[in-house]
């Protein structure tokens, strides 16, 4: 698999480097740290992207998350900034995820 982490985020071809598994167990690891740092049960917001590996995406990172211990804030569709927005507004969000492809084509999907 080369490189997981980008610049900005997590990269990779959707159903091929970046898979539901992976996913979930990126959100377990997201809890756990977040657990780790003394948030008893961390609240995670999340966005995505229209694209049509969001929704699988989105759903094996609520379940990593919620099988972890922590809770969701799903925000659905919404542009990329708005997740960062979001968390930083919002007093109930402890961490913020967004699941783009951003300016990369089509297969590619995960920030």
């Amino acid at each position: 698999m080369g490189q997981l982490f980008g610049t900005d985020g997590i990269r990779g071809v959707a159903n091929t480097e970046l898979t539901p598994e992976l996913v979930v167990g990126l959100g377990r690891a997201l809890v756990r740290t977040l657990r780790e740092e003394g948030t008893d049960r961390p609240k995670v917001l999340v966005g995505r992207d229209p694209r049509a590996s969001g929704e699988m995406l989105e759903a094996a990172l609520v379940a990593g998350v919620t099988s972890a211990g922590g809770d969701v804030i799903g925000v659905g569709a919404m542009p990329n900034p708005g997740v960062a927005f979001l968390t930083a507004e919002t007093s109930s969000a402890d961490a913020g995820a967004m699941i783009s492809a951003s300016h990369h084509p089509v297969e590619d999907n995960g920030n």
